[in-house]
């Protein structure tokens, strides 16, 4: 048991590496020598872990998922009397990646991203994830609107959809710079308090 837990201890050490190394240089910088080199760990250490490149980037893309989708929850269990519509927004703000603190994640993510429309195994991580949040937010938002007097009822799945892909958006404009942090959260919260009215 020890090995195995050793094991995916260095997947993960290797995984960081690859983010790391694509923040600095996109992943047409990923190599696996520099990948190495940056984990401290052998050629072979990362060889044992990952048979190709490809199975490396998918990794790590999944990791940054499993990354955020951590912060979604502990950001939920923080304030667990909290309505459904809170719990939306504070979703949605996390996987904008808008903060500070984020914005080398979002770097490494824009790059999955457009690796992804080339790249058949990435595009199929980067849908697997999406659809675990359209669910989740599905769910949040027939949840909210279950209390919001509108004279036409919300479609839940459509409206999950346009705020992951407003999220998505935003994350986007901000590293661009077509946005401050502060403005794209305005246009965010305006949109989630567009939807209860």
């Amino acid at each position: 048991m020890p090995r195995q837990v050793d094991h995916e201890s260095r997947r993960r050490l290797i995984a960081e590496a690859v983010c790391d190394l694509a923040d600095e240089h996109g992943l047409e910088g990923v190599t696996l020598r520099d990948v190495a080199a940056r984990a401290q760990v052998s050629m072979g250490a990362v060889q044992r872990c990952f048979r190709t490149k490809e199975e490396m980037l998918v990794f790590a893309l999944g990791h940054i998922g499993e990354r955020i989708g951590e912060r979604v929850r502990a950001r939920l269990v923080r304030s667990p009397a909290q309505s459904a519509g809170t719990a939306l927004g504070l979703a949605a703000t996390e996987i904008s990646l808008l903060r500070e603190e984020h914005r080398a994640e979002a770097r490494v993510w824009l790059a999955f991203v457009a690796q992804a429309a080339v790249n058949e195994a990435l595009a199929g991580t980067l849908r697997a994830n999406h659809a675990a949040l359209q669910e989740a937010f599905t769910r949040l938002v027939a949840e909210a609107g279950e209390g919001a007097d509108r004279a036409v009822p919300l479609d839940p799945q459509r409206e999950a959809r346009r705020l992951l892909a407003l999220a998505d958006g935003l994350t986007t404009h901000v590293l661009v710079g077509h946005l401050t942090p502060h403005e794209a959260h305005d246009v965010l919260h305006a949109h989630l308090a567009g939807l209860w009215e």
